[in-house]
């Protein structure tokens, strides 16, 4: 073992006259209790300095048996003449000591603005203690006492300006007034000894952990466990509510209001249930709502001035009867307005969002910016929510679609503007055909072929729980759900296969996966929830990717499912793809088998128990 130290700097002061004085190294292998057996030689001399080597390299045995290797170099032009080998000195060494006068100025700024920086780079990647040595009593001399300036005159250099090395380079910072006993032995010697000790730690340290890791590379390692199958990814289908209703104004599916001009032409056909969602206008005109309930003499007003209801012609209430009543007539009272209508209603059924579009389209309708303007106030009264200012200067889409925050929810499961009524289970649900006709193909073509439901208001389900076709309808109408629990969706996505809803299917295909994926590894073994059951109905129901992802999932969790009961269910074909695709695989278990077996083997047991 050895401990490699570097010593830079020269603590004698430049102008004295005493050159003879030993140096800090030197004091301390002679003096120190410590040391034994020193040797020093010459390695490098210096041609302008005769008595001061540039390179002396001493050696020595501390704590006994370790060698001490000392490099004492008092001249800092090394650095500039042979960087390399200042270099290779700094990067082996254990501990660095940089050594200076304190009387000399001169060499301590020419060490902080030349040589410092140097250090700091050779040490960038390296965390080797150093200790900086002030060295010398500080000379008497009055400082300058002008305010005004601001140069320092004097050629001491201060404790604070140590310190402050000191920090730059992270190092130790002494001071030593005199090579005595007390300051070489004790001061110096013991910082020096204590990361002598640490540096010697460090190397038992290091070796012992090379040891252990050159052991570890000859036993034998245990086997390695695969990460598991990469289970399908299902991605979600984009929503098409928006596009579903705006369809539903082009094509003219149970329309049940239809506007005309003062002249009695007719100018487009619409649905109540869809304006009435949007516009509290509506809801007055069509009786949704009376003038008590909605508390605003504007929306009234607006009412009453742009639309006429043919009293002649009003929708009646439901009843038993036929579905084919004629639709109610609406009289467009302002020209103007009319003309736009078309514009209007596309705006309205797109969601009411499309407010530039909106402006566009009137833009090039009408050439007259009056009319423009009144048109699009027309439309702002419209949208207006009661009790609140109609603020739709500027506006924008998105202003837009915040103030109309009536939607076709408060519609769902109820008997207002209800033109169909579904029979299940005992109990009655009211619903609206302009809805279920937009947003289900198959309900579409229940509702305008050649079915009995196409001409009856009272339509009976059957195959499926009120529970499940509520949460069906309430997806018709707001274009989201909220299963309750794993089983629920189940049964909703078996809804969703019986009506052709492809991304209600989706929705809960994803939740299924989302709850098993959360179950705790505990939970998924003591739950009642039958996942062959599941895959068995995510197959006859034509759910491929869920049947597909549920074999991964009962694969991946092998040694759980392989103990149930259920996983005798498993067919055929689906018990060779579990067994080929499942985690841990056989090849591990047997390998992990065999590994233990080794480590039990090389167990030392007590010769006497």
């Amino acid at each position: 073992r050895s401990v490699n130290i570097v010593a830079f700097g020269n603590e004698r002061d430049g102008s004295s006259e005493d050159n003879q004085q030993s140096s800090l190294i030197w004091s301390y292998l002679r003096r120190s209790a410590l040391i034994s057996e020193t040797e020093s030689s010459v390695l490098l001399n210096s041609a302008h300095h005769v008595r001061n080597p540039a390179l002396t390299e001493y050696q020595a045995r501390v704590f006994g048996n370790v060698r001490l290797v000392v490099h004492d170099c008092p001249l800092w032009d090394i650095f500039d003449s042979d960087w390399y080998t200042s270099r290779s000195l700094i990067g082996g060494a254990d501990i660095i000591v940089i050594k200076y006068s304190v009387n000399d100025k001169t060499s301590f700024q020419q060490l902080k603005d030349s040589y410092v920086p140097m250090i700091k780079k050779a040490l960038n990647h390296c965390s080797i203690p150093v200790i900086i040595s002030a060295i010398g009593a500080r000379k008497n001399e009055v400082p300058c006492t002008c305010p005004l300036c601001t140069s320092d005159r004097r050629s001491c250099v201060t404790t604070s300006e140590g310190i402050q090395l000191a920090k730059e380079l992270g190092a130790t910072y002494l001071e030593l007034h005199t090579l005595n006993d007390f300051y070489i032995q004790k001061y110096f010697g013991g910082v020096l000894e204590y990361f002598m000790i640490q540096s010697l730690n460090q190397k038992s340290s290091d070796k012992m952990k090379k040891r252990k890791k050159t052991q570890k590379c000859h036993r034998v390692k245990p086997p390695q466990l695969e990460q598991p199958e990469k289970m399908p990814i299902l991605r979600g289908e984009a929503s098409h509510y928006d596009s579903d209703l705006h369809n539903l104004l082009f094509c003219c599916q149970c329309v049940d209001v239809v506007f005309y001009s003062e002249d009695l032409k007719k100018v487009v056909e619409a649905h109540k249930i869809i304006l009435c969602a949007v516009s509290h206008v509506f809801m007055l005109l069509f009786n949704v709502k009376s003038p008590a309930d909605i508390h605003d003499s504007a929306i009234i007003r607006t009412a009453q001035s742009l639309f006429a209801v043919n009293n002649e012609a009003v929708f009646p209430a439901l009843s038993s009867g036929s579905s084919c009543d004629p639709p109610g007539r609406v009289v467009v009272k302002d020209s103007v307005f009319c003309s736009c209508l078309s514009d209007i209603l596309h705006f309205i059924y797109s969601g009411a969002f499309h407010w530039e579009r909106l402006e566009e389209d009137i833009k090039k309708k009408l050439k007259d910016p009056e009319k423009i303007e009144h048109v699009l106030e027309k439309v702002k009264c419209i949208l207006k929510t009661p009790g609140k200012l109609n603020n739709f200067k500027d506006c924008r889409s998105h202003q837009i679609k915040q103030l109309c925050n009536t939607s076709l929810r408060l519609f769902f499961n109820t008997p207002v503007l209800a033109d169909v009524i579904f029979k299940i289970q005992g109990a009655t649900v009211p619903a609206h055909r302009a809805v279920l006709v937009a947003r289900c193909e198959v309900m579409a073509a229940m509702f305008n072929g050649n079915y009995l439901e196409a001409n009856n208001i009272l339509v009976p389900v059957y195959g499926v729980s009120k529970d499940t076709f509520l949460s069906f309808l309430e997806y018709l109408y707001t274009d989201s759900c909220c299963p309750a629990s794993i089983l629920q969706a189940m049964s909703l996505l078996i809804c969703a296969e019986m009506y052709q809803v492809t991304r209600l299917q989706h929705i809960c295909e994803l939740y299924i996966i989302t709850q098993l994926q959360s179950m705790p590894s505990r939970e998924l073994a003591s739950t009642r929830l039958s996942i062959v059951s599941l895959l068995r109905k995510a197959k006859f129901h034509n759910s491929d990717c869920l049947s597909t992802w549920l074999l991964h999932f009962i694969a991946t969790n092998y040694l759980i499912f392989s103990q149930k009961p259920e996983f005798q269910d498993l067919s055929v074909d689906e018990r060779n793809f579990v067994e080929m695709h499942r985690w841990p695989s056989d090849v591990y278990l047997k390998q992990l088998a065999d590994y233990r077996n080794y480590i039990h083997s090389q167990k030392c047991y007590c010769t006497v128990m």
